[in-house]
Formats: structure tokens, sequence, C-alpha cells
């Protein structure tokens, strides 16, 4: 990556340090992330809102809780597609709202305060340098970059705008008015593949076949007419608004969605490809959950450090026995495959494991980054 070519905003914050390590929750989500597949649009999608484009051809439910199967299913259906070609990726998404409520008019307001629908891009699934996009039935968004996950200490630059960024919503009810039942609302966008490729870490646009990490959520939070407009519903026990709902595509195992390794893996499709086909024998979907199976060593690290002031330096004090990795559920374990190696470097402040497979070299840091070598 050529830093001279970022935004000066990007570029600065690249080279800001980490936030120190602390103890931090492990999601524990049974599964593999969810996958898809993104079609090329052989017309681009007139971006007015009304989702009657034939780009639209495969839909996605949101119908699961961002904490998994464990929590209840969603009160209310969110259908996303995506799409792409040469200049744009296309998202849409059909939200069924009974009371369509919005108010958050200034861009890069903190709108997930509120109803959303939210879109998450890891372009080279390192869990660094990813993009954020909110938009509410305003139509107003939220666009930012992190240069790491919250968890690792950020930061957030909101100053970072999608350049040209393309967005419409169509309200199929009335916006704000409690005295009727509305149908929901809907919404097309088109992310510039220029701006994008900013932080891409690979070619943007991709090729067919190429693997992203992306997830879709929905904020929605439990409300009630007061005064003819919307107001939270409270607990009465504190006066505090009920916790909001979040709804995913791939769950995250806790409510947390800067969690990139538990994004969903999109496949970018040549015209007319099915996507089972892309991604059987697909080398990057096994480079993805090889490397997948060295975030349990980062949060093990993560944990061990709250508890002694410095990172393990020898994977028995991981509790790892030899020829072994950690699986996400505590005190589990798992043997490397053959002709796999596992090894753990680094100091009191700094620590790098790294997974040899014949698919890929895999490495993760302290800060949580992900890498891959070969595919």
């Amino acid at each position: 990556m050529t830093f001279s070519k970022l935004p000066p905003a990007l570029a600065l914050a690249l080279f800001l340090p980490a936030a120190p390590a602390g103890a931090f929750p492990l999601p524990i989500v049974d599964g593999t992330p969810a996958r898809a597949g993104c079609p090329r649009a052989a017309v681009a999608p007139v971006i007015d809102g009304l989702l009657d484009d034939p780009a639209w051809t495969r839909w996605l439910r949101l119908d699961t809780d961002i904490e998994g199967d464990t929590k209840p299913r969603p009160r209310f259906g969110t259908d996303v597609a995506t799409a792409w070609d040469d200049s744009f990726f296309y998202v849409a998404a059909r939200l069924v709202e009974p009371h369509v409520w919005a108010t958050y008019e200034r861009r890069d307001a903190v709108i997930y305060h509120e109803n959303d629908f939210e879109i998450f891009i890891d372009p080279d699934g390192d869990n660094h340098l990813y993009y954020e996009l909110e938009i509410n039935a305003l139509g107003t968004v939220w666009d930012l970059l992190l240069v790491r996950p919250y968890r690792d200490g950020g930061p957030a630059i909101d100053a970072w705008d999608i350049a040209g960024l393309r967005s419409a919503v169509r309200v199929d009810g009335t916006l704000n008015d409690p005295s009727d039942r509305d149908e929901g609302w809907s919404v097309e966008l088109a992310l510039p593949w220029t701006v994008l490729a900013q932080a891409a870490g690979r070619p943007a646009p991709p090729a067919p076949g190429d693997i992203w990490r992306v997830n879709f959520s929905r904020v929605q939070w439990r409300t009630r007419a007061v005064d003819g407009g919307y107001a939270k519903i409270t607990d009465p026990a504190t006066g505090l608004p009920l916790p909001e709902d979040n709804w995913v595509w791939s769950p995250q195992g806790l409510v947390a969605m800067h969690y990139p390794e538990r994004w969903g893996e999109l496949v970018f499709l040549e015209p007319g490809q099915d996507e089972r086909d892309a991604f059987a024998g697909n080398p990057e979907h096994a480079a993805i959950l090889l490397a997948d199976a060295l975030m349990p060593v980062y949060y093990r690290q993560r944990e061990f450090h709250a508890a002694h002031g410095r990172y393990a330096a020898d994977p028995a004090e991981l509790g790892l026995a030899p020829g072994t990795l950690p699986l996400r559920a505590p005190g589990r374990t798992m043997p490397l495959g053959e002709g796999q190696t596992f090894t753990l470097d680094g100091g009191p402040d700094w620590f790098r494991a790294r997974l040899v497979t014949s698919v890929v070299t895999a490495t993760v840091d302290h800060e949580g980054r992900l890498q891959r070598s070969g595919p």
C-alpha cells in the first residue's frame, strides 16, 4: 500500500498506536460465518430505492440475532441483495417495519441510536482498515473507516467519506407518523470501487472468485407513540431505554459488530456462475477458514495479558499442548492437521502467532491483525 496515495487523515491514523491489551469478550458462536455469492450485474441498477431492477437476483435474509441462535429470532423481516460491476459495489435492502421512524438528518451523526441499516466491509479479511456504512429511513448516511477494531483501540475515522456514493431510500407508508401502520422501507446503494480501493489491500474492483469479508446489520429499537411521534420504550426499573435489537446476516456471538473475523464471506461471481461452484475448491475460501483458526490464540493472549501484564511467549502458558490450537470454547483445543505447524513469538508487549499449512501461511498479532500469504 502506498501511503502517499491515501487521504491525509487515513495515512496519519495508520501510525496511531493500538490501545493496551485488556480483558475483552470472546465471541462464542457455533459454525462458520455465513457465505454467499455476489452476482455481476449485466445492467447497473437504478439507485432510486424501488428494488425493481433485474440486478437484484440473490437475496439474503437477516434472520438471526447478533448473538446467534440462542437469542429470539428477529421480529421483522430484512432482506439484502448485492451486485457488482466494474464501477460499483451495489447493495439493496428491504426492511419490514410497521412504524417507520428516523430523525437524524446530519451526515455522520450516530444514527444507530435510532433504527438503521448497516454494511461492514473488510476487503482483505485482516481485521484492519475496514469500512462501515449506516443509513436510516431519511437517507442520512454515516460512513467511516476503522484502522483497527475498537477492541484494539480503533480509531474510527468519521472524516472519511465515500466520495461518489449513490444512495436512495423509499418509505412504504408515512415516516414518523404513529397514527397509521406502515409496510416498511427500502434502500439502494452504489459504493464506488475507487473509494473502496483506498484501503482494500487488494484489487478493487475484484476479480471473479475473490472473497471479501462482509456483514449486514439492522438496528431496531422498541418504540411507543408519544405526542404524534415516537419515543424509545424504557425499563421501568432503570428509566433507561430497553436494549436495541441487532439482526445480522452472519452472527457475531456477542453484541458487537466489530469482530471482523465473524463476518460473512462474499464471493464475486462471473455472469451466470453458481455460488456453490464459486466456493467449491476456491483456495481463498480454504485459506480464510484456516487463518480464522488463529483468532482463539489472539483472545487467549488478551486474557493472559490482562492477568499477567505481559503476553505468553510459550504456547504451554496458554494451556496448549504441542501440536494443538485453541478452540473458541474456553479450555478446549484441537490437534493440528498433518503437515501443519504452529509457532508463537514475542515479548512482554507484543506477540505474533503463525500457522503454516499446505494452503496458506497465516499470522495474528497483538493488535488482532490477521494476515494470510498465499490465496
